[in-house]
């Protein structure tokens, strides 16, 4: 049969699973501790992953539980697990989430748009199954792909000057879908701090080159300069300190003396599109614990 005919395949829903991210000064028992704690309630462990720091002397761990094997949900769950975490020190440096949840996403955007093509084209596929609420825009050139894609989108003006007002709309506009992940796909704006601290931990930039390398604008000319041998990408959480927040995910791509900026910019661009997308999925996955600058990616 063709697609969609009698005998086309149906795709499997994901199983339904609790995650549990966790964090805390590290001492003898803490897989023991959780483990009992879960298994005493029937928890059926799928993944887990451990990492103990000997810089910090901090702990950290994730792990998926199957939520039908638990005789509660997942409020009941973090209400119990609460006491688990205080017993080991984590008061407030852990999470529980419910993969049944959909993720949802505001993307903010400039004028490039090869990060928000290739965004929408994994969602449209359901390569990354999340739920785009909006786009935002300081320009509009992107307004007809995003609205063809059945997304929102909204266009914010950003003065030369004074943008407190702009910034003030855009964070009306994403905190209304209160988003798990507030995404600057090439948003070529500087965040204010009372946003960097308002979204702090959601929003992830994409970052044109191998961070701390090459800072600021006009990475690629700086790199060509240079005469450098790789180009790269850097995704990461955003800080009031510019380009320096705790990174999630970096790539590179070999780049030779014969490359215009024009060349560097284009290879840079491909790999930009990849670095965020899997930075923006781990993130979504509860797969980045950020301690101080630093991440632990599971």
């Amino acid at each position: 049969m063709t697609a969609g005919g009698e005998n086309a395949s149906v795709p499997e829903l994901p199983e339904h699973r609790y995650v549990i991210t966790f964090g805390c000064p590290d001492r003898t028992g803490i897989i023991a501790r959780i483990s009992s704690f879960l298994a005493e309630a029937g928890g059926l462990i799928v993944e887990a992953a451990y990492h103990s720091d000997l810089d910090s002397g901090w702990f950290f761990t994730r792990q998926e539980v199957r939520a039908d094997s638990l005789p509660f949900d997942v409020e009941e769950l973090r209400a119990r697990f609460a006491g688990v975490a205080r017993s080991l020190g984590a008061e407030s440096d852990w999470r529980i989430d419910d993969t049944a949840e959909r993720r949802r996403v505001v993307l903010l955007v400039s004028k490039e748009g090869h990060c928000l093509y290739d965004l929408l084209g994994r969602v449209a596929s359901g390569e990354l199954d999340v739920d785009v609420r909006a786009v935002i825009g300081n320009h509009e050139v992107l307004g007809d792909i995003t609205r063809a894609h059945g997304i929102p989108f909204h266009h914010v003006p950003f003065p030369r000057e004074d943008k407190a007002e702009a910034f003030g709309q855009v964070r009306k506009l994403v905190d209304e879908h209160d988003p798990h992940a507030v995404v600057l796909a090439r948003f070529m704006q500087i965040l204010p701090p009372e946003l960097c601290e308002a979204w702090a931990g959601r929003a992830v930039n994409i970052h044109h080159s191998f961070l701390p390398s090459f800072v600021g604008a006009r990475p690629y000319h700086q790199a060509h300069t240079r005469g450098v041998k790789l180009v790269g990408a850097t995704c990461h959480y955003v800080t009031a300190d510019l380009d320096a927040g705790p990174i999630i995910e970096q790539d590179v791509m070999r780049v030779d003396h014969a490359d215009s900026v024009a060349d560097m910019v284009r290879k840079g661009r491909d790999v930009e599109k990849v670095t965020l997308a899997r930075g923006l999925r781990w993130h979504l996955e509860s797969r980045v614990l950020v301690h101080g600058n630093r991440t632990v990616v599971f």
